[in-house]
Formats: C-alpha cells, sequence, structure tokens
C-alpha cells in the first residue's frame, strides 16, 4: 500500500476501533460484547500456540534442570561447608581439651611452688631475623605484668619477660643465647648458672668444680634478689651430660630443659612470689625404676646346670 493520505486516515481510523474494541472488551468483563470472538480466536490459534509451546519445553526443561542442577550444587557445597565447620569444631575442641590440659598442669606446678601467676596465651614468636628466642603473650600492664617476671608453664621454666605494652609482653625464652639464670641442683644444692644455647642442651657451669653430679639429676631456679626476674624453685631440666672435671674451679653440665620452648600455647606469669622457697616441692615425683628380671642357675651334682626361677632385682 502506497502512502497516501487515504491510507493514513484508514490507519488511523482502524486504531480508534481499536482502543474502542479494547475499551468495551474491559469494560464488559465476562459479559464483554467481543468474548465470542475472543473465543473463537483462540480456536483457530490454540493449536499452533500449542505446538509452538511443545518445541520451547524442551529448551525450558533444561534451563530448569540447569537452575535445578545449581540448586543441587548449593545444597551440595552448603553440606560440604558444614561438615567442614563441624570438622573444624571438633579439632576445636581437641585444642580447647588439650589447652585446658596444659592449663590445669600449669595450675598445679604454681599451686606446688604457692606461685601467683597470671596465665596467659602464647600468640606469636620471634622473628627469626633477630636471632633470639622470643614470644609475644596476650596480657600486658593491664594485666599486672611487669619487666622481670617469670614465666612458667604446667612443665617448668620458659623465661622471663623482657617488654611490657599495656596489652601484650614479650618474653625471653630460657634457650635464648642471651638467657641466663641462676640453679641449684636437687638434693645436693649445688649452685650454678644455665645459659640458653637455641635449640640445644643448656649449659650450666658449677661453682663447685668438684660437684658430684650424674646424668638425670634435676635442677630448679636458685631465685633472684627480690624475686626477680626469677623466683625460686621453678623446674629447669635434667642433666644429659657432664663434662669430665680437670680440676678447674668451674664444672660445666649440659642439661636438657622441662619445656619444649617449640611447643609453647598456655603460660604463667608470676604475678606473685612464694613467701618461701619451695625447694623441691615443684619438681614431679621421680619415677621408680624398672625391677630387672634375672635367672638363678643351680648346678645339680650330675654337672647340669638348671635354672630354678626368675627373681626380681630392686
Amino acid at each position: 500500500m502506497r502512502d497516501t493520505r487515504e491510507s493514513r486516515l484508514l490507519l488511523v481510523l482502524l486504531i480508534a476501533i481499536a482502543f474502542a474494541l479494547i475499551t468495551v472488551d474491559i469494560r464488559g468483563g465476562e459479559d464483554s460484547p467481543v468474548d465470542g470472538a475472543r473465543r473463537g480466536a483462540a480456536t483457530v490459534f490454540g493449536p499452533i500456540e500449542d505446538g509452538v509451546s511443545t518445541a520451547v519445553d524442551p529448551v525450558g526443561n533444561a534451563i530448569q534442570a540447569v537452575k535445578d542442577s545449581g540448586g543441587r550444587h548449593d545444597r551440595v557445597a552448603r553440606l560440604e561447608r558444614d561438615n567442614a565447620e563441624l570438622k573444624a569444631r571438633l579439632g576445636s575442641d581437641d585444642r580447647n581439651r588439650s589447652r585446658l590440659g596444659q592449663f590445669d598442669k600449669m595450675l598445679k606446678t604454681a599451686g606446688a611452688g604457692q606461685y601467683g601467676i597470671k596465665g596467659a596465651e602464647v600468640i606469636a614468636i620471634g622473628a627469626a631475623q633477630g636471632f633470639s628466642w622470643t614470644v609475644t603473650i596476650d596480657v600486658g600492664a593491664n594485666d599486672g605484668v611487669q619487666r622481670d617476671m617469670t614465666v612458667l608453664n604446667g612443665d617448668g621454666l620458659v623465661g622471663r619477660v623482657t617488654t611490657v605494652g599495656p596489652r601484650t609482653a614479650t618474653v625471653l625464652l630460657a634457650n635464648d643465647p642471651d638467657f641466663t639464670v641462676g640453679t641449684r641442683m636437687e638434693s645436693t644444692d649445688e649452685l650454678g648458672f644455665a645459659a640458653g644455647q637455641g635449640d640445644r642442651p643448656l649449659r650450666v657451669e658449677l661453682l663447685n668444680g668438684k660437684a658430684k653430679i650424674k646424668k638425670g639429676d634435676r635442677l630448679v631456679t636458685f631465685g633472684s634478689q627480690a624475686d626477680k626476674p626469677f623466683v625460686p624453685g621453678v623446674p629447669v631440666g635434667l642433666v644429659s651430660r657432664v663434662d669430665p672435671s680437670g680440676g678447674d674451679l668451674t664444672r660445666t653440665i649440659y642439661v636438657t630443659p622441662f619445656v619444649s620452648f617449640s611447643k609453647l600455647d598456655i603460660v604463667g606469669v608470676v604475678v606473685q612470689a612464694p613467701r618461701k622457697d619451695p625447694r623441691d616441692e615443684v619438681l614431679p615425683p621421680k619415677p621408680k625404676p624398672t625391677p630387672t628380671p634375672t635367672v638363678t642357675v643351680t648346678v645339680t651334682p650330675s654337672g647340669e646346670a638348671s635354672a630354678d626361677g626368675l627373681q626380681q632385682e630392686q
């Protein structure tokens, strides 16, 4: 159709008629005079729409399947996260049980020595490039911690406080090369000075060059004046090697610390010294020696030897 004045008038007329029919249909509702025509159109065009819908359904089903798959994936991922969180909680519970055990052991050590302690957690270790053995704990001046206080755990001497902030403090560990502590041998009271050697045993110089020392003997801290930086009686370690005595004024021994410095977690700062020296009270009981079975051999008149039985040598 060519664009003429008549065609434009016809288009305007058709549009006006369409709007009129829409208005009549809306106002008529279910009694609309065009309802019959609409049903007729549905009868004619319904099969065509159904065919188109059937053709499009596989695509829609595929899209829905992808959506469902995404939902299933989300559910699986959520379950995996829940399992991971559950395992983390179980692991956390195991760790908490371990930490509670450490704390309980430390309280028993503090009770045996009558030390007033402030419990703390190791939250950082010193920088490796600093060539020093230090840790940072989560208590500080706000908790009553001061410089040159003794730090221990359930096994024994950990170190001493060197730097104090409001909420944290730095502890120089007993195995640091710059660390020195006065020691006393269990029962014999031989005095000496222990120095750290990193991951090697502590080196102890006994003041008595003729002191009788053997492997397995134990040491505790001797204590400092005014109990700073060390309170007395804290377990230090046990003798692992004794240098031969060469007639010197001092004698060198090597001591394996009771504390494992690479596994520090729960520690205590001694904020109140004991009223009296606990001596060896904080040391754990010595294990009883294991009996050694021996065989008693009896010689018979015929010259044959026979085993009569086993005896226990205590």
